[in-house]
């Protein structure tokens, strides 16, 4: 396996059609996943000391933080509509190898900064609700 690009990881919006098409948020400069479970212990006293998960049971879910630069498209505008209103939408993450992740996500946080003379860049916090599968 190759190391592979980080700026071929795109974060992607659904366009609220059933079945969603995606459209690219904006130009990314930095990107992040977690996979995140919680576990249920499910140790008794025949474990013999030993901590026993149950497996398939807890709380799964996929953090996604990335950071770049707003170009003014379609997509950014729903975005901010739904961190501006707390709505959840369809997300697809992809990835240079051709894998991709979707499931439905609520903007957690929207940060805008900028320099005087310079471009305007953004933060944002997504937080999964309901799976999150391969697509």
């Amino acid at each position: 396996m190759t190391a592979q690009k980080g700026s071929a990881f795109l974060l992607k919006i659904g366009d609220g059609a059933v079945p969603p098409a995606y459209e690219t948020v904006a130009g990314l400069r930095t990107t992040q996943m977690a996979i995140n479970g919680d576990s249920v212990v499910v140790t008794h006293k025949d474990s013999g000391g030993w901590r026993e998960l149950l497996s398939g049971a807890g709380t799964r879910s996929v953090s996604v933080s990335a950071g770049g630069i707003f170009l003014g498209s379609d997509a950014e505008a729903r975005v901010q509509a739904h961190a501006l209103a707390g709505t959840i939408d369809d997300y697809e993450l992809s990835f240079e190898d051709g894998a991709r992740l979707r499931g439905r996500f609520l903007v957690q946080r929207l940060d805008y900064s900028g320099d005087f003379n310079g471009e305007r860049n953004y933060t944002i916090q997504l937080e999964s609700s309901g799976a999150v599968a391969p697509a």
